[in-house]
């Protein structure tokens, strides 16, 4: 059977206290609403359909291709909301699954049992409840003595009896398509002047058919998100389950609790990750690494047999058997070939550092080709911006950059070649040269062995 999913994403999530709609605040490095719709992909895999309503516009951007926006114009409930994807949906699959852009910790292996339990059965839908000792105001299931599912009772109108039942309606269900696009209409408007999809169980009960209920194996997966206080108790959950999926694969975190690892990282086995540690977006770390403690790396990739101090990457890359650190920054673009070591409070943006290559402390590296086993002495700056265009350094094999050496780029320094502590270098040097002074100036060549 073809199935679908829809996403409602419409609310105002008053309770934030946020100009931003709910569902694109952040939950470690991602808006929420990403989480529901690849958790959805995996199941269906097809494009869900999300219903959107307040700050429709922004949500749309933010969801981009990943899935098909309709709109809620005006919110008259959860059974209004699934009536908007009707027109996107009928036709397209036999089963249908609704769930909500504010559980992101919902897994597709649960949505998967649900989608199993309706194909196996001739009731028209399905739904996820879950026993929890405090039920946080969400609506208690009524069971016959046989066990079948006979009506949702909200918790405003629950008797006392009803009010001591510990399995509680999610508000997650999968639906027969053909059967949820002809019950729709029937849905009674409630008090409140809205339509409630919760009706469609006591709808399908009135016609004899069987309703079936999968009980959620972890109650966590259904927590919502409706404050800031929720974002981050989910956040919390979200991390631990992170954590432990990567202490399962070989991984050791040192501590957990001060590891941050955020869901599109990947890391390899026997690597070691110590506290206060955070890894970012699309980050890939290789094998046998030792990071941290105290570091930062966003959307990088390091190699096998690192070493990461207290650091921070962004968009960088780095080869095998690289150490850095600690207090060494790596912006965008810098990329250290295999056994670079890039010294304490180094920084490095645009940059290639060849094989062998050894940057020392407090050095600064923009627009630079580096080649093969360079010493870069400490306090080396690349003078690269003119004050109109970044202009680039070419430091050949085997170059000798004296401390605190000066280079005023566009230059290059041939294969070989060498600075005195303190030079300016404003012009070309060529092979196997020394310069030295303020501008530098060339001295001699120099032997093999100097």
């Amino acid at each position: 059977m073809e199935s679908s999913a829809i996403i409602l994403a419409a609310g105002q999530g008053t309770r934030m206290r946020s100009s931003l709609p709910k569902v694109l605040h952040y939950l470690l490095g991602r808006p929420l609403i990403d989480y529901a719709i690849e958790t959805a992909c995996k199941v269906t895999g097809s494009k869900p359909v999300v219903v959107i309503g307040h700050g429709a516009e922004q949500v749309r951007q933010a969801v981009g291709e990943a899935a098909v926006c309709v709109l809620q114009e005006p919110q008259l409930g959860t059974g209004h909301a699934v009536q908007q994807a009707q027109a996107a949906l009928q036709g397209q699959a036999d089963l249908v699954l609704v769930t909500y852009a504010d559980m992101p910790l919902l897994t597709a292996h649960t949505l998967q049992r649900m989608l199993t339990l309706q194909q196996a059965h001739d009731g028209p839908l399905t739904m996820l409840s879950v026993l929890a000792e405090h039920p946080r105001g969400f609506g208690r299931v009524v069971r016959s003595p046989s066990g079948q599912v006979q009506a949702i009772v909200e918790e405003a109108q629950a008797t006392p009896e009803q009010l001591a039942i510990h399995e509680l309606n999610s508000g997650v269900y999968c639906f027969n398509a053909a059967w949820l696009w002809e019950a729709l209409p029937r849905i009674p408007l409630s008090p409140k002047g809205e339509y409630y999809l919760t009706d469609l169980v006591g709808i399908a009960v009135s016609e004899g058919h069987s309703v079936q209920a999968v009980v959620a194996e972890d109650p966590l997966e259904l927590i919502g998100i409706n404050t800031r206080v929720h974002l981050a108790e989910t956040e919390a959950l979200l991390r631990q389950r992170i954590n432990r999926e990567w202490m399962l694969a070989g991984v050791t975190l040192v501590d957990p609790a001060t590891t941050y690892i955020e869901p599109g990282v990947a890391i390899g086995q026997d690597t070691i990750i110590l506290p206060n540690t955070h890894l970012k977006g699309s980050t890939v770390i290789g094998e046998h690494c030792e990071i941290g403690p105290n570091t930062m790396i966003s959307h990088s990739q390091v190699g096998s047999y690192c070493t990461i101090l207290a650091s921070v990457l962004e968009k960088a890359t780095l080869e095998n058997h690289v150490d850095i650190g600690p207090f060494a920054h790596l912006r965008k673009g810098a990329h250290l070939a295999e056994g670079v070591h890039m010294g304490n409070f180094g920084e490095v943006k645009n940059s290639y550092l060849g094989p062998g290559t050894k940057m020392g402390h407090f050095s600064y590296l923009g627009d630079a080709t580096i080649g093969e086993e360079v010493n870069i002495g400490a306090g080396t700056i690349t003078c690269n911006f003119d004050g109109v265009r970044k202009n680039p350094t070419q430091i050949g094999n085997g170059v000798f950059i004296g401390s605190d050496t000066m280079l005023v780029a566009p230059v290059t320094l041939g294969d070989g070649a060498r600075t005195g502590a303190g030079a300016v270098v404003t012009k070309n040097v060529q092979p196997d040269t020394l310069v030295v002074g303020v501008p530098a100036r060339a001295i001699r060549k120099l032997k093999k062995g100097d």
